[in-house]
C-alpha cells in the first residue's frame, strides 16, 4: 500500500494544505493501521479492506489502552484516507463512514497573568548577544501570538520594523502580515544590531540563531524559556504556547473583537479563536471571586 499512502501525501500536502506536522502525524497513524491489516489480515491492497477490518482494528487499540484523544486522532486519519481512496477512483465505497470520530473536551490552556508576563520578560532583559536574543524572541511570540514554529521560522526577509511587522508563514504554507509591539520593535532592533551578528558564524536567513551559530530550534526554545521562567519565580508551567495563549486572552480582556483576533492568531474556523472566550470568562470569574467584598459567604 506504499505508493496509495505516497499519493495520499501529495493529497494532504497539495490539495489540502495541511502543515507538515499534521502530515507527518496521519501517515505515522496509517502507517500502523496497514501495517495492522497486512499482518493479521494480509491485506495489502486498500480494496480488500472492509469495515470488519477497521472495527477490529479499533478494538486493538482500546485494548492497547491509548488515551481517548489518540484513538480520536487515528480515527480521524483513516476517515481522510478512505475518503481519498473513494476521490481517487481506487476503492468504491468509503467503509470508514459508519464510524465517528469521538468528540474530545478540550482543556482550557494555561494563561498568565499580565504581571507574570512582565516578569518573564524583565528577567530576559540582559544585555548579551543570547540575551538580547531571548528578549526579542519573548517580546515578539507574546507581542504578536505567534506559534512556536510560525516565530522560528521567520528569515530576516520576513521582519519589516521600519514598518512594524513580520510576514508570517503559517499553517499550510498560508501568509499573513502581524503588526508588532513597541516593546517587540525596540528588541528586534537591539537583537539585530547587537546579537545576531555575533552569534551567526556562517550566512543564516533564519531571524533566530542559536549559540552554535545555527537556526534555533524548538527544543533550544523550549530550554531557553524553562530557564527563564524558573529565574523569574513564576509557578505555573509555561511553554511557548502559553505565551500564545495570554497574548489572545490578554486581548480579549481588553476589547479586541473575535474577527480580528481570529485574522492575528491565523486560525482558519473561528470556533478555535472562541476557545480564548471561555479563558477571559472564567479569569474574569477568579478575580471577581477574589476582589468583590460580596463574592464570598462571611464565615
Amino acid at each position: 500500500m506504499i505508493y496509495t499512502l505516497r499519493g495520499f501525501e501529495y493529497y494532504l500536502r497539495v490539495e489540502r494544505g495541511l502543515s507538515e506536522n499534521t502530515i507527518k502525524s496521519y501517515l505515522r497513524d496509517l502507517g500502523q493501521y496497514t501495517n495492522h491489516l497486512e499482518k493479521y489480515y494480509e491485506i495489502t491492497k486498500p480494496e480488500r479492506i472492509k469495515k470488519e477490518n477497521i472495527e477490529n482494528y479499533l478494538k486493538y487499540l482500546h485494548r492497547k489502552e491509548l488515551s481517548p484523544k489518540s484513538i480520536a486522532r487515528k480515527i480521524s486519519a483513516i476517515k481522510s484516507f478512505h475518503h481519498y481512496l473513494v476521490l481517487e477512483r481506487i476503492t468504491l465505497d468509503d467503509v470508514s463512514s459508519d464510524f465517528e470520530t469521538p468528540k474530545i473536551p478540550k482543556n482550557l490552556p494555561s494563561v498568565l497573568s499580565v504581571e507574570e508576563v512582565i516578569k518573564i520578560l524583565e528577567v530576559s532583559d540582559v544585555e548579551t548577544p543570547l540575551g538580547y536574543r531571548n528578549k526579542a524572541l519573548l517580546e515578539l511570540i507574546y507581542g504578536s501570538g505567534l506559534r512556536v514554529s510560525e516565530l522560528l521560522m521567520l528569515e530576516m526577509g520576513d521582519v519589516h520594523i521600519a514598518e512594524r511587522y513580520v510576514l508570517v508563514h503559517g499553517k499550510g504554507s498560508k501568509e499573513r502580515v502581524v503588526p508588532i509591539s513597541d516593546m517587540a520593535v525596540i528588541a528586534l532592533r537591539n537583537y539585530i544590531s547587537k546579537g545576531r551578528e555575533q552569534l551567526i558564524k556562517t550566512p543564516q536567513p533564519y531571524l533566530f540563531i542559536n549559540n552554535e551559530g545555527g537556526q534555533l530550534s524548538r527544543q533550544g526554545f523550549y530550554k531557553v524559556l524553562q530557564g527563564i521562567v524558573l529565574e523569574a519565580g513564576v509557578s505555573i508551567k509555561v511553554s511557548p504556547h502559553t505565551l500564545r495563549h495570554s497574548f489572545a486572552t490578554h486581548l480579549l480582556e481588553n476589547g479586541i473583537d473575535l474577527r480580528s483576533l481570529q485574522t492575528l492568531l491565523g486560525h482558519e474556523d473561528i470556533s478555535t479563536t472562541q476557545i480564548y472566550t471561555h479563558i477571559s470568562k472564567t479569569r474574569a470569574r477568579e478575580v471577581y471571586d477574589e476582589s468583590h467584598p460580596r463574592a464570598k459567604e462571611e464565615k
